[in-house]
């Protein structure tokens, strides 16, 4: 259900050319719902040849700026080997619904969570 907007990304590279987190927003392309999102997400994960996918935590029913949100947090392996945790999370807002990711390798993740947290927090769409 792409409305004509594109996606977003912005990426954290250290010194060596290493991304230390990213986040990226995607107007909604499937049919991923608030309710269904934790297990799309993951199964989305895997789809795009992601392996070792593990679900951390899941929510439904979040206020975000930016309206109703349903997140995950997960670990992945993708399929160049590179390991990311996320926050993913699908928000319905009144005129589009987009996914918005928020991710760091998980040696990074303490350093980068708070954030990547707040730009989650924040997204309005």
């Amino acid at each position: 259900m792409n409305s004509g907007r594109s996606a977003s990304s912005i990426v954290l590279i250290n010194r060596r050319g290493t991304i230390v987190g990213y986040l990226n927003a995607t107007p909604q392309e499937g049919r991923e719902t608030l309710s269904d999102w934790g297990s799309f997400r993951i199964d989305h994960n895997g789809d795009e040849g992601d392996h070792d996918i593990k679900l951390l935590a899941t929510a439904q029913g979040l206020r975000l700026a930016g309206g109703r949100a349903s997140c995950v947090i997960d670990d992945y392996q993708t399929i160049s080997d590179r390991h990311y945790r996320e926050i993913a999370c699908l928000v319905a807002g009144r005129s589009s619904t987009t996914v918005i990711v928020a991710a760091a390798p998980p040696s990074r993740w303490h350093a980068e969570r708070s954030l990547l947290q707040r730009a989650v927090s924040a997204f309005t769409t």
